[in-house]
């Protein structure tokens, strides 16, 4: 989250807040130091825990930063628990509430992200969209067309400009892997890993992919806690072609997507990192609230039953045989990394107006 303490002469003044909601240092600490990204000014160290635990947790200390700081408006990003929870601190507290990736919707109110965001563009005064259905969304939801921008997505600025840098890692050598010779598969969302019945299907599902292509799966905390709730522990011992790793570096995980020949995740972000690079990806999900990954031509949805995320895959490869093709698609609008210098303008505009 970034708060802005001032702003005058076009120039603000940023305070840089790491609720520690992802607290493992290869899913943060990694990053910040990667990306070159200064340290936080308060780290709130809030942990994991239940929805509850953790929201509640970050308001309560997010509320001393706000009370301390008095900032002029509060950026918060995405969809998880901290955008939510220190959204809503601000609109009591009557500060600004400025929504980067506002008015996503996977119309699945069953996703704890979709009510987080649902509620976030409920109290933002300016929401930055990264595509049109978003804008769309927001429109029917009611906002101020006046409070909403059509920016592109700060996502794909990261990605543009480090995956030159990614290239020089070692990690396809590190996991012993061929360029376009291996699948790689994340997952960590609530309502696959933490449904039995569902993650032993998505189980079942790699492990069948592992028989055709090899698989590198990054296992995410979450994961690695419910295989073993689930006693899925030794799942991976009978695939023989599946590499689970811990949590990568953002820069070796640009690399290992970038040189894969299809990606089967549960992620968002994922989604939309594949569309940029081209490559054939497999949303193992009913819906995803980035329907332009799906219009792009480079995902497709296969839901969370084995025999359909077979499907697709076996699909998804026919499609990639024509790798050249997946890989030169043109981008979606906007996806040309230069979402943040659209948000910046309007960002200190809006500021000042209020200055």
């Amino acid at each position: 989250m970034e708060a802005y303490r001032s702003v005058g002469d076009g120039v603000v003044d940023p305070l840089l807040v790491h609720t520690g909601q992802h607290y493992d240092d290869a899913m943060s600490g990694n990053f910040f130091r990667e990306l070159g990204l200064p340290r936080p000014d308060v780290n709130l160290n809030v942990g994991s825990g239940s929805h509850a635990v953790q929201t509640a947790q970050i308001m309560t200390g997010f509320e001393l930063v706000v009370l301390d700081q008095e900032p002029s408006a509060v950026v918060v990003v995405g969809d998880v628990n901290s955008t939510v929870a220190c959204a809503l601190v601000c609109a009591k507290m009557r500060v600004p509430v400025v929504h980067v990736e506002a008015g996503l919707r996977s119309g699945d109110r069953s996703m704890p992200e979709e009510i987080n965001r649902i509620v976030t563009d409920s109290v933002s005064d300016l929401m930055f969209c990264t595509e049109p259905a978003a804008v769309h969304n927001l429109a029917r939801e009611g906002a101020d067309p006046a409070d909403v921008f059509l920016v592109g997505n700060i996502l794909v600025d990261t990605l543009l400009r480090f995956r030159e840098r990614a290239r020089s890692s070692r990690i396809l050598e590190e996991l012993d892997v061929t360029a376009r010779n291996y699948a790689v598969a994340t997952l960590h969302r609530p309502s696959n890993v933490d449904d039995r019945a569902v993650l032993a299907e998505l189980a079942e599902a790699i492990t069948q992919v592992q028989s055709v292509l090899p698989v590198v799966l990054p296992a995410h905390p979450r994961l690695r806690s419910a295989l073993a709730q689930a006693g899925l522990e030794a799942w991976s011992s009978r695939a023989p072609d599946l590499k689970t790793t811990g949590p990568l570096p953002y820069l070796d995980f640009v690399k290992l997507v970038d040189n894969a020949r299809v990606v089967l995740t549960d992620s968002g972000g994922v989604q939309e990192e594949t569309t940029v690079l081209g490559v054939p990806c497999v949303t193992l999900r009913n819906n995803t609230e980035r329907p332009i990954t799906i219009e792009a031509g480079t995902n497709r949805l296969a839901g969370v039953e084995a025999e359909g995320i077979v499907t697709a895959f076996r699909a998804a490869l026919a499609e990639g045989d024509g790798q050249v093709q997946e890989r030169n698609r043109p981008l979606p609008p906007l996806w040309d990394g230069s979402a943040a210098e659209r948000i910046v303008p309007i960002l200190v505009e809006r500021l000042r107006k209020r200055a």
